[in-house]
C-alpha cells in the first residue's frame, strides 16, 4: 500500500517547500534478483546524491533524464534505440531502480545511469542548460484538490526543468489521467521560455515506447495524452 512521505526535506532556491513530496513512497518485498542487482550493478551504474550528475557517465554526449522511469522497461528500450544519447534515470522506488540495473547488464548497455533520489534534488544539482531532453512520462496525477501541490508539473517545477535544458531542448509529458493532462497543458503553455511543437496535445511519437502500464489505461478506456514542448 502507498504512503505518503510526510517527513521534513531540505529545500534549496526553486525547489518545493519542506515536507512536500511529489511522489508516494511504497514499501514492498525486494527480491533477491534485484537484491544481488542492487549490489552488484549499482556502484557501477548508479549516480550519488550531490555533484553534477553527467559525470556518472564514461564520455561526453548529450543528456536525457528519465524522471519517474518505473521498472526501467520504457528507459532501457529507448537507450538501447538510441545509443548517441546517454540517459540517466531516476527513481525513488527500490525495486524499480533494481529492475533498470538488471535490465542495462542483460541488454548490455552502456548509456544509462540509474539514481535513487527525490527527482527535484536531483535536477537541482543538474547545472543549467545541459540536458537534451527531459522525459516525464506518468507522473502521479495527485488527483485530490488538496494534494495538487505535490504535482511534479506545476510552474516552480516546470521552470526548473525548462532552465536545465538546453537552448532547443525538448520537455516530454505524458499522462492517462485527462485533468492533469488540461493542468499540464495550462502550465507549460504558460511558459514564457517553452514553446509547443504540437496543436495542443501531440501525437504519440514512436521513440516512445507503449509499457504495460500505459497498455492497460488504453485497455480501460483512458486517452493518452502526450505534451512536447520546446525551450526557446
Amino acid at each position: 500500500m502507498s504512503t505518503i512521505d510526510e517527513r521534513p526535506t531540505r529545500s534549496r532556491p526553486g525547489g518545493p517547500p519542506p515536507g512536500i513530496r511529489t511522489f508516494h513512497v511504497r514499501h514492498g518485498r525486494v527480491s533477491a534478483r534485484h537484491e544481488d542487482a542492487l549490489a552488484r550493478l549499482g556502484p557501477g551504474f548508479g549516480v550519488p546524491a550531490g555533484g553534477d550528475p553527467s559525470a556518472a557517465f564514461d564520455r561526453g554526449a548529450p543528456l536525457v533524464l528519465e524522471i519517474g522511469s518505473g521498472m526501467g522497461d520504457a528507459t532501457a528500450a529507448m537507450a538501447a534505440a538510441d545509443p548517441g544519447r546517454n540517459y540517466l534515470a531516476v527513481e525513488v522506488h527500490t525495486p524499480g531502480v533494481a529492475n533498470l540495473l538488471s535490465l542495462i547488464e542483460e541488454r548490455g548497455l552502456t548509456n544509462v545511469r540509474v539514481a535513487q533520489l527525490d527527482a527535484v534534488e536531483l535536477v537541482q544539482s543538474v547545472p543549467a542548460g545541459t540536458l537534451n531532453a527531459v522525459h516525464v512520462f506518468f507522473p502521479d496525477p495527485w488527483p485530490k484538490a488538496r494534494h495538487h501541490k505535490r504535482r511534479l508539473i506545476q510552474p516552480t517545477h516546470v521552470a526548473l526543468l525548462r532552465s536545465r535544458l538546453v537552448p532547443g531542448g525538448i520537455l516530454h509529458c505524458a499522462t492517462d489521467w485527462p485533468e492533469y493532462a488540461e493542468a499540464m497543458l495550462a502550465t507549460l503553455d504558460a511558459d514564457p521560455e517553452l514553446v509547443n511543437t504540437a496543436d495542443g496535445y501531440a501525437p504519440r511519437p514512436t521513440h516512445r515506447p507503449l509499457t504495460k502500464f500505459e497498455q492497460r489505461g488504453i485497455d480501460a478506456g483512458r486517452d493518452i495524452a502526450d505534451l512536447i514542448f520546446r525551450r526557446r
